[in-house]
């Protein structure tokens, strides 16, 4: 499943957990690949990430505890 992340609407984000948390949840991922996504992220624009289907429903849960909006491409 692949997620267009779009924005983070807390008042005050958190990198580090963004970062770990966009880690944990794609596939294929490295650390300093979602320490730049979380940072282009929080810029304003959307980034893709890709999601194991078996992860996707604790990858949402996670989102939306850190306040990240997110839309579902496929």
């Amino acid at each position: 499943m692949k997620l267009n992340l779009l924005s983070c609407d807390a008042q005050r984000p958190d990198k580090r957990a963004i970062t770990k948390c966009i880690l944990e949840i794609s596939f294929n991922m490295n650390p300093s690949l979602a320490y730049e996504l979380t940072e282009i992220m929080l810029e304003g624009d959307a980034v893709d990430v890709e999601v194991e289907d078996k992860n996707s429903g604790s990858a949402l849960r996670a989102l939306r505890k850190l306040s990240i909006d997110y839309e579902i491409i496929d």
